[in-house]
């Protein structure tokens, strides 16, 4: 980057990709301004899996030239968050003797260390490891076990991971365009950072990410991460439901489920008033009845809804987070959306927008679309000031647990 306070973020998504420029004053500052934000089409990637790779390319390249070209900002080197079926999150167990009277800093690395290889992970790659709580000899539930005088020392650590050859390729193609990779944060991380409180992580919740063909859930409790899945279905199955139920094109289907549908219709609408296709791109023929569209379209949000219910019961929370649902991405503008979602998933449910500071207060940003890339922007910002570009090897992953540990834990 040109500018040592200079941070860009991008968030690649199967339907767009978003790039995000911001400055701040100084290390760790929370004074940011946003210098760029840009929103370009992409075309060539699925579930975060990269189907042609020129193509891909050239999406990114048109997108980090606009943001060079409008915040003034030589781009070298990026911050990824992205969604991918292929993510796994699984939950490790390390122990080992506290090397002398207290807990240094060492014995954090050399249990995280045994909590990373305490997993079997073929053609995997790990990208984080989040401590969830420490054991203190019998003691439970410690987040900051540093400087505490203890004989044994015990982490349950979350253990993020993806298919080796699909993160292969993100990095190749990024390093083709001529950028460096700083960092990669998996949007069920990067979103909930970005649109949760400190209060509301304390307090029991669960971040619902809705993206073009996956959907992340994120649940904290007592202030730590809890469980993370992912769905492999998202808004983009509603457009083909349309396309394939009003028998129309994609694009005409896109346009019905952006500016004509509902969950339900409200009491005193006509539930059969035609919407002519041909009113949306000429070449059409027929028309769809808004109820026949708010059928459709309710249907699938129905389903991914109580897919995400299912998730919530093997983390025994369904129904059980005093702070409810946030729902970000997308889809969550979708009419009617919090109330069927209360209903179905029994919880407080609310828009997420990216938590309030003072750079995103009256910005385009303040929007639930971008809660990944400014949760990006955040985390690095916070964990890896300065740190050097991505290389995922067994010394990395210690340094990243180790400035991780130290920040995200109070």
């Amino acid at each position: 980057m040109a500018s040592e306070n200079i941070i860009t973020s991008i968030d690649i998504g199967t339907s767009k990709i978003r790039t995000l420029v911001w400055s701040f004053a100084s290390e760790k500052s929370r004074d940011f301004h946003v210098l760029w934000v840009g929103v370009s089409n992409s075309y060539a990637i699925r579930k975060g899996n990269i189907l042609d790779m020129e193509e891909f390319k050239s999406n990114l390249d048109s997108s980090l030239e606009e943001a060079e070209k409008m915040s003034g900002e030589q781009v070298t080197g990026v911050n990824l968050s992205f969604n991918s079926s292929s993510f796994d999150v699984v939950t490790s167990k390390g122990i080992i003797a506290v090397s002398g009277d207290e807990i240094s800093s060492e014995d954090i690395d050399r249990v995280l260390e045994m909590a990373r290889n305490g997993v079997d992970l073929p053609n995997r790659e790990i990208l984080k490891v989040v401590p969830e709580y420490f054991i203190v000899d019998l003691e439970e539930g410690v987040k900051n076990p540093i400087w505490m005088s203890a004989r044994k020392l015990e982490v349950i650590a979350n253990i993020f991971s993806m298919n080796k050859n699909i993160l292969g390729n993100m990095k190749k193609a990024v390093a083709d365009v001529g950028i460096e990779v700083y960092d990669i944060y998996p949007n069920l991380l990067a979103s909930a950072e970005g649109v949760l409180t400190k209060r509301q992580k304390e307090l029991w919740v669960v971040c619902i990410d809705i993206g073009a063909s996956t959907t992340g859930i994120t649940v904290y409790e007592e202030g730590v991460l809890k469980f993370s899945s992912v769905i492999p279905i998202g808004w983009d199955s509603v457009t083909n439901d349309i396309a394939l139920w009003a028998r129309t094109s994609i694009d005409v289907a896109e346009n019905l489920k952006i500016n004509h549908s509902a969950l339900w219709l409200e009491e005193g609408v006509d539930k059969e008033v035609e919407i002519p296709l041909n009113e949306i791109i000429q070449s059409e023929e027929g028309s769809i009845t808004n109820l026949y569209l708010s059928q459709i379209v309710s249907a699938r949000y129905e389903e991914i809804l109580y897919f995400i219910s299912a998730e919530l019961k093997k983390a025994w929370r369904d129904g059980m987070l005093p702070e409810g649902a946030i729902l970000v991405g997308w889809a969550v503008k979708q009419q009617w959306l919090v109330e069927v979602a209360k209903k179905i998933l029994r919880l407080p449910v609310f828009i997420g927008l990216p938590v309030e500071k003072e750079a995103l207060s009256e910005t385009s940003i303040s929007d639930p679309v971008f809660a990944w890339v400014v949760g990006n922007l955040i985390l690095w910002n916070r964990y890896s000031y300065g740190g050097s570009p991505l290389n995922i090897n067994f010394g990395w992953i210690l340094e990243s647990i180790k400035k991780v540990f130290k920040k995200i834990l109070p």
